[in-house]
């Protein structure tokens, strides 16, 4: 099968072209749509964390409140409100910044790593994107310092989960911030934020979905895909991953996944912008303006972006 095509215009020629492998799940779990190679090993990278966050809830004793729980599903941007809430979430379990085993780094939005560079910080592994992540772990962990050992029960659990929710792991490695990285297919990627959507109030993957819908900017950030598609689009639940991927559950319970196959993640927001439409969903302005951005030459637009289906 073909991939979607994502074209970048400049004027009337079509400067760049990234091809976007995608799987649709239908409000009942079945595949309807797919596109480009769904089948083969894909890491979700940060897209999985919704089902290590449902590993780490399901420890026994951890107790995680709900803007702690999108923490832990999420990858900040590194804002101040970011870094005091992964700090606030280990003093309240007894725990400092240095505990944490995710490799230093500046935050990952451009503003955010700015004012943290102008107030003379340097690297640190709080700053780090997955530092919500890693903190929820060390909880979950006891504080234990040896928490990303792939053979740690706590890793285990997260296998598990991940295996549970999207389908068998097909490889294993290290994610950039040094915990383990998971493989499945993309169709088991589609299928996770679907679990989470149809999950039980009562349920662990019930609560982590609540938790990011009702924190989106603790997901993500200001101005970010997560962050604005579940803030404007009620009902909507969405989590990126680094080289392109995006997962998302859609206000009619349909969900889908999508990876760009050369890791680009700019030809995800057309992407997106035609699963909405496909779903009877109404992008609202700030939602548009970041899925179907302009390409922009001397200050005005000059091109933009339009996706071609497989068949279309």
């Amino acid at each position: 099968m073909r991939p979607v095509r994502v074209e970048v215009t400049r004027g009337d020629v079509v400067e760049s072209v990234h091809a976007v492998s995608v799987v649709v799940l239908a409000p009942d779990g079945t595949v309807v749509t797919t596109a480009g190679e769904h089948d083969r090993p894909v890491y979700g990278r940060s897209s999985l964390k919704p089902a290590q966050a449902v590993a780490v809830l399901g420890t026994a004793g951890v107790e995680l409140t709900d803007a702690e729980i999108a923490l832990a599903a999420g990858s900040h941007s590194g804002e101040a409100g970011h870094l005091e809430a992964v700090t606030m979430l280990l003093a309240r379990h007894g725990l400092a910044p240095e505990a944490l085993r995710c490799v230093p780094d500046l935050p990952l939005g451009a503003d955010a790593a700015r004012a943290y560079l102008a107030a003379g910080r340097t690297p640190a592994p709080l700053a780090m994107n997955c530092s919500g992540k890693h903190a929820a772990m060390l909880v979950a962990a006891g504080g234990d310092p040896g928490y990303l050992d792939p053979g740690h029960p706590l890793q285990q659990a997260c296998r598990g989960a991940i295996a549970d929710l999207a389908g068998p792991v097909l490889a294993a490695s290290t994610d950039g911030c040094g915990a383990p990285a998971f493989a499945t297919t993309l169709t088991g990627l589609a299928r996770l934020p679907w679990h989470l959507a149809h999950a039980g109030d009562g349920t662990t993957a019930g609560r982590v979905a609540a938790a990011m819908r009702a924190h989106p900017w603790l997901v993500a950030g200001t101005g970010r895909l997560d962050t604005v598609l579940m803030g404007e689009v009620p009902g909507a639940l969405a989590k990126s991953g680094a080289e392109g991927v995006l997962i998302a559950a859609l206000p009619d319970g349909s969900a889908f996944a999508a990876k760009v196959d050369d890791g680009n993640a700019r030809a995800l927001g057309p992407v997106v912008a035609d699963l909405l439409a496909a779903a009877g969903a109404v992008a609202p302005n700030p939602l548009a303006a970041l899925i179907t951005p302009s390409v922009v030459g001397g200050g005005r637009p000059v091109g933009g972006y339009r996706t071609r289906w497989p068949g279309a």
